[in-house]
């Protein structure tokens, strides 16, 4: 398989590449990793006449923290620098685990992070994690810029919210109460496969008694979903294995899995259980997020 032919411009700012984005309508396409893109243009799944490229845009690169606001991290910043952010180490280690179970170290050193949010893949890993610690990402075009919760961002398999001259470019985790975190996917290989099940699991803790909590599936329904019920469940509640697997089994109700090649729905579903019970009790025990 080979790349088709294709305009390719290195737009030198978010205002121009937007304009771009604008004037040239749904023909033309955003590319900064590359990962999801060329793929998809050497199999045919997707026709773009012009591939606008904002990979000079090192303003979307930055990870960084602000008091008041919370943890930033810029839309361009490859898995690999999410994984290894000292930033982010310090205090969301599940996100940079996370970052780290993704694909391979080829992928990790050019994938980021914005690409895996904007694709929206039902079987992405970064949303259901971010979207647990309460997450907002901030759309910019030519005319300024909106934030919304990270949850409202997906509309359905490879649909979301952004518009054509909109782009993605940070991702921010606000200061929250939450003492503990983690996620959890099953993929066909030891690493780096997409997820089959992911699960990701907030919580704030006080002693032995659950004062928060956040679950959220990835890849058993068309977009990362949460298990509201589960939460529920689990809010004000003292901690034991029997509260744990009945979480699990309300977050797997509410799963909406398909069949197909890698699983089939009751698998899937099952999996749901386990992990949600498995992402609980490890988000609860470790006491750091």
């Amino acid at each position: 398989m080979y790349l088709p032919d294709f305009d390719y411009i290195a737009a030198a700012t978010v205002v121009k590449a937007s304009r771009l984005l604008g004037s040239l309508g749904p023909e033309a396409k955003l590319i900064a990793g590359g990962t999801d893109v060329l793929p998809m243009l050497k199999q045919g799944t997707l026709a773009t006449k012009t591939l606008i490229s904002i990979n000079r845009l090192s303003e979307l690169k930055n990870i960084s923290f602000e008091k008041g606001k919370g943890h930033i991290i810029g839309a361009l910043a490859t898995h690999n620098e999410v994984m290894k952010s000292p930033v982010l180490q310090e205090k969301y280690m599940s996100v940079c685990e996370t970052a780290h179970r993704m694909a391979n170290n080829q992928i990790r050193n050019i994938g980021t992070i914005g690409g895996n949010i904007s694709n929206a893949v039902p079987s992405a890993d970064f949303p259901p994690i971010l979207i647990a610690l309460g997450a907002t990402v901030t759309l910019q075009n030519s005319s300024g810029s909106r934030t919304l919760p990270l949850e409202g961002f997906f509309m359905g398999p490879r649909q979301s919210v952004i518009a054509q001259d909109e782009i993605l470019t940070e991702i921010v985790i606000p200061e929250n109460g939450f003492s503990g975190s983690t996620y959890h996917k099953f993929g066909l290989r030891r690493s780096g496969a997409l997820a089959v099940v992911g699960v990701a699991v907030a919580v704030a803790m006080e002693g032995n008694i659950c004062k928060d909590a956040c679950i959220v599936l990835g890849a058993v329904a068309p977009t990362p979903m949460r298990a509201k019920e589960a939460e529920a469940l689990l809010r004000g509640k003292e901690v034991s294995d029997a509260l744990l697997e009945k979480a699990g089994k309300l977050a797997a109700a509410a799963s909406n899995p398909i069949t197909d090649i890698r699983g089939s729905e009751e698998y899937r579903r099952d999996m749901v259980r386990v992990f949600t019970r498995r992402c609980l009790r490890k988000a609860m025990d470790n006491g750091h997020v």
